[in-house]
């Protein structure tokens, strides 16, 4: 073969490594700029809680530490590959000088490993410890609970243990936390394996089934901190988000005396388009899995709940125990123009514009903040036809689970505005 054929030869070999080598190179190219994204609201390299920092403050110098090893023990391969590779066919085979029984080598690459390990396991240690601290007995204690695929938080606001009080809070979507506090979290699950995440006030805990995990998150500032389910939990898992919302502490008490009011009912004669909605909500079938305290706490007997949803949402059976209805499979709607995301966090009820984000919490509290924030094309397109927007589970898997999600209900256009006349009165 000619030198110039060996050139050819050799340039097609590195053609073919490169286009085997593009896609890797692609991916990490995507990764890299991902990694560079600007004010992402999950990044947990951004802590604005003490306990986002401790973990940060402990993870810093691991990284600093794991990356100057990579960077050595790199060096030394690309070094001893250059030094001993071989420099023809003829030495091809030839072994390089070996170092085994060399005792001073083999225990110091045995000793400094261990110590790294040895240092940053103390100190992991000691942040574990920290973590998971007790909280103070005065904090406030909230219980969440996975679904597939949202979020519940009930507060015990008697602080006695018991989440179910008449006083308590059951609310979804939106966790209101005072700001600069301690709140104290306990976190479990009430069909499959989740896991809650808010990176920016603190790291991951699972939410496991008949099993209850101590959680606590707390916030330096006021404002929303956005989290993720990292747990796979089903057809919607990357869309089951999170928001924290931490305010001033007299904001705080404001807010669960107005959480802690009843709705209001609507006389038989009242004609109003919110009458109308909500005539819609509770003769539709929302009202037999969303509750409205004050409106349909008792509105189905125990006899009357299987029959009522037989042939409707999927067949006889879907729906069987009473113990399910009533926000059990579906947030409890009794305030739901306080929050300002709906469907597992996954829409905004708010719109996404400076003007708004600064109301917080408050924007639907006057008819002009409703007016310029109410998102109402996306809660239309959600009463329209909920699986359309959310991958929901459509079958009854039998002898495994239920169907899951909100089904499309049918309602026309004329009961979606009236229902959403009735939904914009649950402040």
């Amino acid at each position: 073969m000619t030198p110039t054929s060996d050139r050819t030869g050799d340039r097609m070999s590195f053609l073919r490594r490169a286009r085997s080598a593009a896609p890797l190179l692609a991916v990490a190219v995507v990764a890299f700029l991902g990694a560079c994204a600007k004010d992402a609201p999950q990044d947990t390299l951004a802590p604005e809680g003490p306990n986002a920092r401790l973990i940060d403050n402990l993870s810093d110098p691991v990284f600093a530490v794991a990356g100057v090893v990579f960077v050595v023990v790199l060096l030394g391969a690309v070094v001893i590959g250059m030094k001993f590779k071989a420099r023809d066919d003829e030495h091809f085979d030839d072994m390089p000088g070996q170092i085994h029984g060399n005792n001073a080598l083999e225990i110091g690459w045995t000793i400094v490993p261990a110590l790294i390990l040895v240092g940053i396991g103390v100190f992991s240690v000691f942040a574990i410890f920290e973590l998971n601290e007790d909280p103070p007995e005065d904090a406030v204690s909230v219980q969440v609970i996975g679904h597939q695929w949202w979020w519940e938080y009930r507060y015990d606001m008697d602080g006695n243990g018991d989440y179910d009080d008449p006083e308590d809070i059951v609310t979804a979507n939106d966790l209101v936390i005072p700001v600069g506090e301690e709140v104290a979290l306990e976190i479990t699950s009430r069909d499959v394996i989740h896991s809650f995440w808010v990176p920016k006030l603190n790291g991951k805990r699972d939410a496991v089934p008949n099993r209850s995990h101590p959680w606590t998150l707390e916030a330096d500032e006021p404002g929303e901190y956005i989290g993720q389910c990292t747990e796979f939990c089903g057809l919607s898992h990357a869309e089951m988000r999170i928001k924290a919302i931490a305010v001033e502490r007299d904001r705080f008490d404001e807010w669960v005396t107005e959480q802690q009011a009843e709705a209001e009912t609507y006389a038989e004669d009242d004609t109003s388009e919110a009458a109308e909605g909500y005539r819609v909500f509770t003769g539709q079938l929302c009202a037999s899995c969303h509750l409205v305290e004050g409106v349909n706490d008792d509105t189905f007997s125990d006899e009357d709940i299987p029959e009522f949803n037989r042939g409707i949402m999927g067949g006889p059976g879907t729906i069987t125990d009473p113990a399910l209805q009533a926000s059990r499979h579906a947030p409890n709607l009794t305030h739901l123009m306080s929050r300002t995301t709906f469907a597992g966090a996954k829409f905004d009820l708010r719109r996404d514009t400076e003007e708004c984000e600064e109301m917080g919490i408050d924007w639907a509290d006057t008819e002009e903040g409703l007016e310029m924030c109410l998102d109402r094309g996306a809660l239309e397109a959600w009463l329209r036809n909920p699986p359309a927007e959310k991958a929901m589970q459509a079958e009854e898997v039998p002898g495994r689970s239920p169907r899951r999600g909100m089904p499309n209900l049918q309602l026309t256009e004329d009961q979606i505005d009236q229902l959403i006349a009735y939904l914009v009165t649950l402040k």
